[in-house]
């Protein structure tokens, strides 16, 4: 519980961090990304062998450059450690817990997300309404700060489940039906 609370403290508080001049957007960004590890739950065939890594993959243009790496140098979620990984094709993913779908994939956001189908891989995306397209967790800039907005649908149809913590400091979105 005391891990649970030190990683909602490092979370909130990255909220503000992207106001202070020595932290970027992408810097901020990247604690997120780790931190999420810390407030999701996959099902147990997404990682059966509990000192598996924690992958948090990008796929297409890496605006994050080494801040993620930075990030999760030596860190641990229980006993798996974070290991980063790179995409240029979909094909590529074959192991996954957090997906950075980079902007310059935006035109394809929707290939992506059906080709993902309902494996519990948690997407992330800072391109526009991405939550409102079916991804799991946007970005957003707002006034200077880095907020998010969730799909929780998205979420639940991969067998991903958020923490509430999470929740609670998140715009919750729908994808919208046609």
């Amino acid at each position: 519980m005391a891990l649970l609370k030190a990683a909602f403290t490092v979370l909130t508080s990255a909220l503000l961090l992207v106001q202070t001049p020595r932290a970027s957007e992408y810097q901020v960004k990247a604690v997120f990304l780790f931190n999420f590890a810390q407030f999701v739950e996959w099902p147990a065939v997404a990682a059966p062998d509990p000192q598996m890594p924690v992958i948090i993959g990008i796929l297409g243009e890496d605006p994050l450059g080494t801040f993620l790496d930075e990030t999760v140098r030596g860190e641990r979620l229980g006993l798996r450690p974070f290991e980063i990984r790179r995409y240029r094709e979909l094909t590529d993913i074959t192991a996954c817990n957090i997906l950075f779908i980079s902007r310059s994939e935006s035109e394809r956001v929707a290939e992506i997300l059906a080709a993902l189908g309902k494996r519990p891989i948690l997407t992330v995306s800072d391109g526009d309404d991405f939550a409102k397209r079916g991804g799991m967790i946007q970005f957003v800039n707002d006034k200077n700060r880095i907020r998010l907005r969730i799909n929780l649908e998205a979420a639940q149809a991969a067998n991903v489940t958020i923490s509430s913590k999470l929740l609670r400091v998140a715009e919750i979105v729908r994808t919208p039906r046609p």
